[in-house]
């Protein structure tokens, strides 16, 4: 993990709602495209029922969405930037 990716995972513990916000729309998204990057989860079970010790792994998800070569839809790689700023934001 680079340091910048340390940095933001420790920010995750203080994320605000704009974090938590983010987060579910993320996963509700990931959720309407269908894309499982993890196939045991269910990313909308899992945004109606978000908490704030999930953040980290939602801010993993979005780091590889993010970086994906293998993922071309734009509107969820813009989620998945919104996220992140949210939680350097915060």
């Amino acid at each position: 993990m680079d340091k910048k990716t340390e940095e933001l995972m420790k920010k995750c513990e203080s994320g605000g709602t704009d974090v938590m916000e983010s987060c579910k729309v993320l996963l509700e998204m990931m959720d309407k495209k269908d894309l499982k990057l993890d196939p045991n989860e269910n990313y909308l079970s899992m945004a109606e029922n978000i908490k704030r010790k999930d953040i980290p792994k939602v801010l993993e998800m979005a780091l590889k969405i993010r970086e994906s070569g293998d993922i071309k839809d734009t509107e969820l790689k813009n989620a998945a930037s919104v996220l992140i700023r949210a939680i350097e934001m915060s």
